[in-house]
Formats: C-alpha cells, structure tokens, sequence
C-alpha cells in the first residue's frame, strides 16, 4: 500500500479542563493534525464548541493542521468566520445546505480545503458531481452528534465506492472517516480506501501516547503492505 496515512485525533473526547495540554500530547506521540467536532444543537442534537476555541487553540499551536468538522446547519453563514478563526480543512455536510457546490468554492477561494461530510444513510453517489473540486470526502461511520458510538459496518462499503469513483476518474481528494474507528476495524477502513483516520475515545479515553502508539503500528503495517 504506497500512500501516506494521517491519524486526526478528535478534541470531542479529550478532557476539556486540560485541552491543550492532550493535544499537545497527542501531537507528540505523533497525530498529523486535530479534529475540530463542531455541533450547533440543529444540525445535530449536541452543542460542542465553536470559533472562540479554535481561535484560542490556534495561538497555542501556530503549525498544526486543523480539521475542522462542521456539523452546523447553514455553514454558509460562517465559513469565513472560521477560516479567520485558523481552520486549514473546513468540511461541512452535504445534508447541511441547498447550495453545496457554492460552499466549497466559498472555502477554497479562502485559501483553505474543502470537505463535504455524508452521513450513514447518505448514499456515495450523492457528491459524484463535486468529487472534481473537492479535497476531503468525510464517510461519518456513526451518525453525527456524539462521540463513543459504534462503528457502522456499512460504511465499508460507501468508502469501497467513493475510492473507485476516485481511482476511476483519476482524482487526487482524500476519503476521511469518522465514527467508532479503533484499532480492530482500522484494517478495514484502510483497505477500502481511507486515507484520514479520525479518532476520539480510543485516543483520549486511556493513556494517549500508548494508544496512538498503537495505532501507528498498525498503520505502519498496512503502509507497508
């Protein structure tokens, strides 16, 4: 397997009291960027955190990759607000507006990626008209909300037909996943094309540096295979 595999931790699980000492924990036992979980209460049932931490966060950690989740409705409204806040990938779901190709041109033209999220029972074929203009395709493995959930076997299948999508028309965007991901079903998700691996309470749930250890052996495995 010759291409390179990113673990994106998300802060949704980290202890809040002491978050920036776990991501930086995190980062030195060898996370490539963090996860940025953003719930408004309408999308989905949850409130998370918003532009205020991340803009905090950013000072602390200048050269980190930020990736950030919106699970808002309407992001739209406030793609440029996190942008400037210090987003470097900025994925929103397709459910979450009538106007999906506008956004990611709206992201782009702010110098930063592009993702846009599916839900489980959002079918793959659904971005097949934007998959020329987007860097990041976000499968979510659990429905969005709440972090802890169990992974949901059919999203095999959807990474599977978004990577042959990719390979047959000869695209370059990342497939990130999102959901339930550990170190039993990480072979899996690999093998069907992932690329960004998203983890929360595996991570920040237990010892951070041992668990990513973990998963960096597992990775290095699959990367050499």
């Amino acid at each position: 397997m010759n291409k390179k595999l990113f673990i994106s931790p998300s802060i949704l699980a980290a202890d809040f009291s002491c978050l920036g000492e776990q991501i930086q924990k995190a980062l030195l036992a060898g996370a490539d960027m963090i996860h940025f979980d953003v719930m408004d209460g309408r999308f989905v049932p949850n409130i998370s955190f918003g532009i205020p931490v991340i803009e905090s966060l950013r000072e602390k950690f200048k050269d980190t990759i930020f990736d950030v989740h919106l699970m808002i409705s309407e992001p739209e409204r406030y793609i440029q607000d996190f942008a400037r806040a210090g987003a470097d990938i900025i994925s929103f779901h397709f459910e979450s507006t009538y106007h999906v190709q506008r956004v990611i041109e709206k992201i782009k033209s702010l110098g930063k990626k592009a993702g846009v999220a599916l839900n489980p029972a959002t079918p793959s074929f659904s971005v097949k008209e934007i998959l020329d203009i987007v860097d990041v395709v976000l499968v979510m493995s659990v429905n969005p909300g709440f972090y802890g959930q169990k992974f949901i076997p059919s999203s095999l299948r959807k990474i599977r037909e978004i990577d042959a999508m990719r390979r047959e028309n000869g695209l370059k965007f990342f497939i990130e996943v999102d959901g339930g991901l550990n170190s039993e079903n990480l072979h899996n998700v690999v093998s069907a094309g992932a690329d960004i691996l998203v983890f929360g309470a595996f991570i920040f749930k237990g010892d951070i540096q041992s668990n990513i250890s973990l998963i960096k052996q597992e990775l290095e495995k699959l990367e050499k295979s």
